[in-house]
């Protein structure tokens, strides 16, 4: 997570972000699910790249006492949080099964993974081509012999526009606002605002510094890398026209005005 804090306190910065941005408990159910497709088993050993709090990697190892789980991130305001609200809710012998690792991700290994992610578009602070093939080889030679690599992606014209998108939840507002976007370069800046219920609006919480890259560049990049095959997925859609948080694999969808989707490599 790159972030700049605007006298937000931590305990309510990553309490808002991740009530508005992850939902650990459905993507663990997600890669499980796409892992079990892909390979007609469960993923034991899940490895999170740039994991920020760890919420997925504490959420994984719940599955059972077969699971366990490895977290790598630079920062260690994210890691902190997530100890105190993530990793000390675990059991003990739950919290015997998880390993949050403070370091870079191109310097760490870990005992080979079933299944790494890269999760948040963590990767595209990544903005030149061998930058990103480089780390994605990183993640190739740390996936066991039957791994899957798992990245999302975002798109759309909407995302490429500067817009402030806004979100009510029960005790705080959500801003997702792009500021900035280079069509050369793919270069572009997104800012996460808050406000809280019956506060001022605090601004540029987090500030994300990317390229964004699209399917077909980041499918040629992991074939670079040495992965064999890629799956794209796309999200359905709900009776309103919104994303349902359901995927599957396709090759040919229409450009709506925003979505999510993954990428699954595999080795």
């Amino acid at each position: 997570m790159n972030e700049q804090n605007e006298s937000l306190p931590v305990e309510k910065k990553y309490y808002y972000y991740e009530n508005s941005v992850q939902n650990p408990e459905g993507e663990v159910e997600t890669l499980q699910d796409l892992y079990r497709k892909i390979r007609g088993k469960d993923a034991k050993i899940l490895r999170e790249d740039f994991c920020g709090t760890g919420a997925i990697m504490c959420n994984w190892v719940k599955q059972g006492p077969e699971y366990k789980s490895f977290g790598i991130d630079l920062d260690p305001e994210p890691v902190e949080y997530g100890k105190k609200h993530h990793y000390s809710k675990l059991t003990k012998l739950e919290q015997e099964r998880v390993r949050y690792i403070m370091g870079d991700v191109f310097k760490q290994s870990t005992e080979p993974s079933d299944l790494t992610i890269a999760l948040n578009f963590s990767y595209y602070i990544f903005k030149e081509r061998k930058t990103l093939v480089e780390y994605f080889k990183k993640v190739y030679n740390n996936l066991a012999d039957d791994g899957v690599f798992v990245i999302d992606l975002f798109g759309g014209p909407e995302s490429m526009m500067p817009l402030e998108e806004k979100t009510k939840y029960d005790n705080f507002k959500y801003y997702w606002d792009c500021d900035k976007f280079n069509p050369i370069t793919n270069e572009c800046l997104f800012y996460i605002h808050f406000k809280p219920k019956g506060d001022k609006k605090y601004k540029k919480v987090f500030t994300y510094d990317w390229r964004m890259w699209g399917f077909s560049e980041l499918r040629d990049v992991l074939s670079d890398a040495g992965f064999s095959k890629t799956i794209a997925y796309w999200e359905g859609d709900d009776d309103d026209g919104a994303g349902n948080g359901e995927f599957y694999p396709s090759e040919n969808e229409d450009n709506c005005e925003s979505w999510v989707s993954y990428i699954a490599a595999l080795k």
